[in-house]
């Protein structure tokens, strides 16, 4: 019994009691709960980098003295500063002195502040107003810009020579064309256009590459780019001058006139002495030097007189009602026919216009070559002749009856002498038979006389006076071919 007493209280201490470790040379001594591991602790310590510190001092204390004379040294090597002084006092810094602009006095400022063992700055620089008539910043551009014309010297050089080499290339170009495509171009206008057309892109080329030599590469590509939007924008803006180049274009295609020939257009008649790209240039048959744009030209009506130098002429006159008209027709158709200005074909005629009040009108129809005569001298020696042959032939030319009406009335008073002077005088077909009876007796008409001239046309003459005349213009612009004579 008691050995079984001392067997159970043998087990209930071994189970009450904490179970004790081994110790061996390997164990470590026990941490508390609440503090970390050596292991961590010194992970922590590695990898967290120490602190920088503002300033690292290489000596233990610099003094007032050797602050200050080393910040007047900077601050003298600069020439920023005017009377530049510094003092420190107990590493206090006073700046004073005076500078040009703020931006320097800030600069020394923080010059100041961060020198080494300097606890504060009291910064006295003072910035000196500029003059009222300061030219020094003109002067500062002007050098900048001078610089810059220095340095982009050599590269002005090569864009120079690019833009000659250009040209030349241009010029080249259009001395080809001509002794080839242009060779059967007979209108010099023309020819002119295709030579600009053909000289464009070779210019727009060689500015491209001045460009891009130049390095203004984006500006290469706006122009380029901008060519389309600029030419709308100039069209726009001259527009009737775009209008006036391209009416000119047209004519030349079209070649209504040639120069020298006498044409009416726009009111105005005149010969033709110049067309350009603006417009045509007429000298009238008084002298007069008219110009006219050519898109009036182009739009308006045009009346050659040259491309058929045969032109007809007219002209009335009337006989009385006692003259046989047959006999008065043949009588008129003689002197045309017989005239030597006269053409033959088409063959002139006498017609019966009108049957006046008092007198029966007949119409004169003729042609002329105008190329040799003068119309209008021609017209004028046919009147003269066929007044002259009705005058021989006694045929009566009456004027044309009037009517005078007097709504107040007239008195009128019977006096013999009155009666006998109106005996005297007749009615006035008879005056007028009784002049043409006293020319019976003159001598015979002769066809030119001196009022009229030879004539021979006015073109020789208003040739003669266009080249006295002065050039309007001042300038060779005629873009006609080369003047032709009269009789083309």
């Amino acid at each position: 019994m008691g050995r079984l007493l001392l067997g159970v209280a043998l087990i209930v201490m071994e189970v009450s009691l904490p179970p004790v470790r081994a110790q061996t040379g390997d164990a470590q001594p026990e941490t508390p709960s609440g503090s970390p591991d050596a292991s961590e602790l010194s992970n922590e310590q590695i990898s967290a980098p120490p602190e920088t510190p503002d300033e690292v001092s290489v000596s233990e204390v610099v003094g007032d003295s050797e602050i200050g004379a080393r910040l007047r040294q900077i601050l003298t090597s600069t020439e920023w500063f005017r009377d530049e002084d510094v003092v420190v006092e107990n590493g206090v810094v006073f700046l004073t002195g005076a500078t040009e602009s703020e931006k320097y006095r800030t600069w020394a400022g923080d010059l100041a502040s961060r020198t080494e063992d300097v606890v504060a700055v009291v910064n006295r620089i003072r910035v000196a107003e500029p003059p009222i008539l300061d030219l020094n910043p003109a002067w500062t551009e002007l050098r900048g810009i001078g610089r810059i014309i220095i340095r982009s010297l050599p590269l002005a050089i090569i864009a120079l020579a690019m833009l000659a080499l250009t040209w030349m290339c241009g010029g080249f170009a259009q001395r080809l064309a001509d002794r080839t495509i242009l060779r059967r171009i007979q209108t010099k206008l023309l020819r002119e256009v295709f030579r600009k057309v053909l000289m464009i892109p070779v210019l727009l080329l060689g500015l491209f590459f001045v460009l891009r030599i130049t390095g203004l590469t984006q500006l290469a590509v706006t122009v380029l780019g901008g060519t389309g939007r600029f030419g709308l924008v100039i069209g726009i803006a001259f527009r009737d001058i775009a209008e006036n180049f391209l009416s000119s274009i047209l004519l030349s295609m079209q070649n209504p006139f040639q120069y020298g020939d006498l044409i009416e257009v726009a009111g105005q008649q005149g010969f033709v002495q110049r067309v350009n790209t603006r417009g045509t240039l007429l000298m009238t048959t008084e002298g007069n030097h008219v110009q006219i744009p050519n898109s009036q030209i182009y739009k308006g009506t045009i009346v050659n007189f040259t491309s058929n130098p045969n032109r007809r002429f007219t002209f009335v006159a009337g006989i009385g009602y006692d003259v046989p008209l047959s006999e008065a027709q043949d009588t008129a158709l003689q002197v045309l026919t017989e005239h030597p200005a006269v053409l033959d074909s088409p063959e002139p005629q006498v017609l019966v216009e009108e049957l006046g009040s008092s007198s029966v009108i007949l119409r004169f129809y003729a042609w002329c070559d105008t190329s040799a005569h003068a119309w209008t001298k021609v017209r004028s020696s046919v009147m003269r002749l066929v007044l002259k042959a009705f005058a021989d032939r006694n045929y009566s030319m009456p004027d044309d009856s009037r009517e005078i009406v007097f709504p107040q009335g007239v008195p009128v008073h019977m006096v013999s002498e009155d009666l006998d002077a109106g005996k005297q005088q007749g009615d006035e077909s008879g005056r007028v038979r009784g002049v043409l009876q006293r020319r019976n007796g003159q001598a015979p008409e002769q066809v030119v006389n001196r009022g009229e001239g030879d004539l021979s046309s006015d073109a020789a003459d208003i040739r003669k006076q266009a080249e006295t005349a002065r050039d309007p213009e001042q300038s060779k612009t005629d873009l006609l071919a080369e003047p032709v004579s009269a009789s083309n």
